[in-house]
């Protein structure tokens, strides 16, 4: 029975033209190669499984060929060819610095390149993974990567180029290796399946170039795989989806179909379905929040175009895009994401799936709410407007009708515009005090009819405590027996609901002048702290009950008497004390470094 060679070894390129999607990397080497302007050391980096070792084996191929095409390729008919092909070339070295990266290695390499090649022009060493060398073994590969002999050629290769250090990169002509793009892989494949006498699907073969991500080898051992899996030669997208074990794109494509419906039994219906076939959910919610990208980007022709797949494939997407709002998308991507980092530390995964499953399903409800009340926009024009009971505080207008950056107004109930209308009339000497946090239609957004017209109550009877003569009653006398039993009582509820504080400002000796009640204090900051904690609650309070909106509140700083008692002073007092009579205490204090207690 003969070998099986896998496809990656069986049809790896042996010339520069048979390189699938490096044109940019094929092209100069050749054009090198025909202008004999050969670097002495080349750096191949990139990606794994892109062509970097195939095309350091067909330049050191090439150099070494006795009949060279004008185009700059080799025969594969001369004896150094042969030998090449044959693996018993003399004047080719290839090294593995993944398992050969002390300086003993690097050492024994410089001393082979002392010696000429027997045949041919070059002798050319490839060095694989170059960035497993360690410190030691590349600072002795410098003087000779540096100024080799004129017939050594070093190329290295690597998929880490940040790992080398920057005076190898300075001796090298670097060269970067892309991603191969999936079409170029399809296209490929699809030469390899009918040389091998496969039968593939198109779709088949696009689904295996796009989940290689860019890299060609990946790509073949994954077509090996599948052809393997067939029983008659045939690579079918169902049998391929399924031996690569990948969620096929139609159930993204239903369940956001379901979502947008609101359909929150067939979500759970269907995600119990993708369980079954083995799909973890992390897998199934990053495969979700990919394809709510792509119908982000298939909103717009200029970001569709960057989608890697079929036109097929993307006339799908744009159409479900045409769908959905870009509000909805983002909200979703959102909550994908907050779902895949709390995924793994969830007591209960599958629970915490379908928890932000439904969340996505009622997000139309938070968008396109079933009662819209009429607004009107600065023009005039009528439009419709959220306004979802259960979402009085925050109602978001239709996302798909375009609205111009003008102030949304309510059309104001019945109930409202009468208070609206009534008009308070105030003497021409007295204004009515502002409101603190008066709301407004405007700062808050829509609110029920109701809680507009309680809000405005409240505010007429707060600014007729505060004036007086909103409702035109006479002001009554009172006597100082009066106001001290309402101070007493008011004081005495705050000790009752255990406000201590607000019961010390008021336990004070209190005088009464006219209407003006005078409390005594003992400083300025007792003054400040009674204004901004109780005296417009007190003063309300007793010019409510006492039926009259003349009393005012003055605070009066007692005025200390001097006494002849002796009193107790600190050793701040003293020093103070004392530095007035002796500015030198001062500073003998500052230059010995002492402290009041001396």
């Amino acid at each position: 029975m003969e070998n099986f060679i896998v496809s990656a070894r069986k049809y790896r390129p042996t010339q520069f033209d048979s390189v699938v999607g490096q044109s940019h990397i094929t092209t100069t080497l050749k054009n090198a190669i025909k202008s004999n302007h050969l670097a002495q050391a080349f750096l191949f980096c990139g990606p794994r499984g892109v062509g970097k070792t195939t095309c350091a084996r067909i330049l050191a191929k090439t150099i070494n060929c006795e009949n060279q095409s004008p185009e700059g390729e080799a025969c594969g008919t001369c004896s150094s060819c042969q030998s090449f092909q044959e693996n018993t070339s003399l004047t080719i070295h290839e090294l593995d610095a993944a398992s050969n990266n002390s300086v003993d290695d690097i050492r024994s390499l410089i001393d082979q390149v002392r010696y000429p090649p027997q045949n041919g022009r070059y002798k050319v060493y490839i060095i694989d993974e170059v960035h497993m060398l360690s410190a030691q073994a590349f600072n002795a590969f410098l003087k000779t990567l540096e100024e080799p002999p004129s017939y050594a050629i070093f190329i290295l290769a690597t998929t880490e180029k940040h790992k080398i250090l920057p005076t190898i990169l300075s001796r090298c002509q670097i060269f970067d290796f892309n991603r191969i793009k999936w079409q170029d892989m399809a296209m490929h494949l699809a030469s390899i399946a009918e040389k091998e006498h496969i039968s593939a699907e198109p779709a088949a073969l696009e689904l295996i170039s796009i989940k290689a991500d860019g890299g060609l080898r990946d790509a073949l051992s994954m077509f090996d795989l599948n052809v393997t899996f067939s029983t008659d030669n045939t690579l079918r997208h169902k049998a391929v989806l399924e031996n690569l074990h990948i969620l096929d794109s139609d159930y993204y494509f239903s369940l956001t179909d379901h979502l947008l419906e609101q359909n929150h039994t067939e979500v759970l219906l269907l995600i119990e379905e993708i369980m079954r076939k083995g799909f973890d959910g992390m897998q199934f919610i990053s495969g979700l929040m990919e394809h709510l990208r792509l119908l982000l980007y298939a909103k717009d022709p200029k970001t569709l175009a960057l989608m890697e797949m079929s036109e097929e494939t993307k006339a799908k997407f744009k159409k479900q895009a045409e769908l959905t709002s870009t509000s909805f998308l983002l909200s979703s991507m959102n909550i994908c994401a907050q779902c895949e980092v709390n995924y793994k530390s969830a007591k209960n995964p599958r629970l915490h799936l379908d928890l932000s499953l439904l969340k996505i399903n009622y997000l139309n409800s938070v968008f396109k709410p079933n009662q819209t009340p009429v607004v009107e926009d600065g023009a005039g024009k009528k439009l419709e407007a959220s306004a979802n009971p259960n979402l009085e505080k925050s109602v978001t207008p239709s996302l798909n009708t375009p609205l111009k950056p003008e102030v949304l107004v309510l059309e104001v109930p019945t109930p409202l515009k009468e208070i609206k209308e009534e008009k308070t009339e105030l003497p021409e000497n007295i204004q009515a005090s502002p409101v603190p946090n008066r709301p407004s239609i405007q700062s808050s957004g829509l609110r029920s009819a109701k809680k507009l017209v309680e809000t405005k109550q409240a505010e007429q009877k707060e600014a007729t405590l505060l004036t007086g003569s909103a409702t035109g009653a006479e002001n009554k006398t009172f006597t100082l027996e009066d106001i001290s039993k309402e101070w007493f009582r008011i004081a005495k509820a705050y000790e009752a609901n255990q406000d201590i504080n607000k019961f010390v400002m008021m336990n004070r000796p209190i005088e009464l002048v006219g209407t003006v009640l005078h409390l005594k204090v003992e400083n300025e900051l007792q003054i400040q702290q009674f204004n901004e904690a109780i005296r417009m609650e007190v003063l309300n309070q007793l010019r409510s009950s006492l039926h009259n909106f003349d009393i005012d509140i003055e605070l009066d700083i007692l005025v200390q008497e001097k006494s002849d008692k002796k009193v107790l002073y600190t050793q701040s007092d003293k020093y103070e004390f004392l530095s007035e009579k002796h500015p030198i205490l001062v500073e003998m204090k500052q230059r010995m470094g002492l402290d009041y207690e001396f």
